[in-house]
């Protein structure tokens, strides 16, 4: 079997996507669970993008230890001197430098000549290696470049230093055969090749991110880049649960293998679309609701004769567990921690208080309490941040007796710790509450968008709610929950307000999405 190496890149491309803006403790469970799942390179972060993102990649190396860290940067001294400063505590610290190669790029954004790219790459990359043992340099827009320049230049980088050598579809232009065809082109042109790995890293634009990631390893690429959920700038990345599953299941046609832990992808996916507020499809390949569901009676039949007349994958391969009571009313704190430990958290004394409490809070009005549940309530108390000022909720109320349109009244405590108190109507009850919000918090907010789904299932489930909101001119997400559907948007509205405060409105570094 051929091993390929995974490098995950959703702490860095993923939190790209429009309006995810995950903060430090979210960044670092999401860390964590990427090590139990076992990718080789976790691309943390762009450490010179701001100082968010620094101290998060900074933290990031710091503590996990069963993965390779790195974090991008341009090809700039400055860009990989932060990098390093950041990076420089990890167990195997490694850097990605990337530049543009496509004839479009190099004359309309660098406005540099094939020659200087040429010079820039191979300075920085010997620059870098002054510092990290490990350099992976990408060919930004490599699926848009001239091959005989590609070439020329990759020769040159691995001469230089270059341990790794990327080959994006940066915009996801190419084909799977196009991709696969410029994969042995670079193997057999390059004189020095074998000195690197050869990594792909593909965008999904025209839906073939998975193909063509699957089509560089048929010829040669030892690496693939991808995100959990596919997420990402534009249309996403390529989805590594896919390209996982697909290469375990056709295991007898392609003969790879890589090291991941399959049945930790539902529990990832499950914890990446929580955090980054993305939901995922029903119809999502592997992780969607209906993976594993069968509506024709045909299939049903099937399937209850013999699971794999319609069922190639089973649920437990990717950690699908059904949704049964796990924890009750009367169970007590050495069986939560004991649930706790069984479900892959590590918490602090004080915060498994707090969980248990939330847990207990949830026992009294609800009666079956499963591992979705749990999941819920662990997850907000791991990434909750206490060290920030924010708004918090300390009522609400809808009327709908006088007049046409409901009444919202809502009591909140202000970051200065004044209570304040308004009311507002609206078209209906979620209306008039954001209507109210919108009265009570001086900065200036909009939603963009709102939405609610139930975690788990029955009349006694618990609502989630997602909203994206621009906080003085910056987009923030916000998520909340709650059995309640309106406290769970209420929650999220001001979830989305409070992360304004954590992020002081950042900017995205520009150039950084190859």
């Amino acid at each position: 079997m051929a091993h390929v190496k995974i490098f995950d890149t959703t702490l860095r491309d993923g939190e790209q996507s429009p309006g995810v803006n995950l903060n430090r403790l979210e960044k670092l469970e999401i860390a964590k669970q990427l090590e139990r799942f076992g990718v080789d390179v976790m691309e943390a972060g762009f450490p010179a993008s701001s100082q968010g993102d620094f101290e998060s990649v900074r933290e990031i190396a710091n503590t996990v230890k069963n993965v390779s860290v790195t974090g991008l940067a341009r090809a700039v001294k400055s860009d990989i001197d932060t990098a390093w400063e950041a990076l420089k505590g990890g167990t195997d610290p490694r850097l990605h430098v990337f530049l543009a190669t496509s004839p479009i790029h190099m004359t309309y954004k660098l406005k540099k000549t094939p020659e200087e790219v040429i010079d820039t790459a191979v300075e920085m990359v010997r620059y870098a290696k002054t510092k990290f043992s490990k350099v992976e340099w990408s060919a930004e827009d490599a699926s848009r470049s001239d091959l005989e320049f590609l070439a020329r230049i990759i020769e040159k980088v691995i001469d230089a230093g270059a341990t790794v050598i990327n080959l994006p579809d940066t915009v996801g232009y190419t084909t799977p055969y196009e991709y696969g065809q410029m994969f042995q082109y670079i193997k057999q042109n390059v004189p020095n090749i074998e000195k690197a790995d050869l990594s792909c890293h593909c965008h999904d634009d025209l839906g073939m991110a998975v193909a063509n990631s699957i089509a560089a390893v048929e010829n040669g690429a030892t690496q693939v880049e991808g995100t959990i959920n596919g997420i990402g700038e534009r249309a996403g990345n390529a989805a590594l649960e896919e390209l996982a599953v697909a290469l375990k299941i056709r295991q007898d046609f392609y003969s790879i293998e890589t090291g991941l832990v399959l049945n930790e992808i539902k529990r990832t996916s499950d914890l990446v679309s929580k955090l980054t507020g993305m939901h995922v499809p029903r119809n999502k390949a592997v992780v969607g609701q209906n993976a594993f569901a069968h509506e024709s009676g045909i299939h049903q039949d099937g399937v209850l004769k013999h699971a794999q007349t319609y069922e190639i994958i089973t649920p437990e391969m990717v950690g699908v567990k059904s949704n049964s009571l796990v924890m009750g009313k009367h169970s007590g704190k050495h069986a939560f921690k004991d649930k706790l430990k069984q479900l892959g958290y590590e918490l602090s004394d004080e915060k498994v208080m707090e969980a248990f409490t939330e847990f207990k809070k949830l026992t009294d009005s609800k009666k079956e309490v499963t591992d979705d549940d749990l999941f819920t309530i662990l997850t907000e108390i791991q990434t909750q941040t206490a060290d920030i000022k924010k708004y918090v909720l300390n009522g609400f109320q809808v009327e709908y007796a006088n007049g046409p349109q409901p009444v919202a009244t809502v009591q909140l405590m202000k970051p200065d710790e004044t209570e304040i108190e308004g009311s507002a109507r609206g078209q209906g009850a979620v209306e008039a509450l954001f209507n109210t919000l919108d009265t009570l918090i001086e900065e200036d907010v909009h939603l963009t968008d709102f939405n609610l789904t139930s975690i788990g299932r029955g009349r006694d489930a618990l609502a989630q709610s997602n909203v994206k909101v621009t906080v003085n001119g910056t987009e923030f997400s916000g998520r909340g929950s709650s059995q309640d559907v309106l406290e769970a948007a209420v929650k999220a509205f001001l979830n989305g307000v409070n992360r304004g405060f954590y992020y002081h409105a950042p900017v995205k570094a520009q150039g950084a999405s190859y």
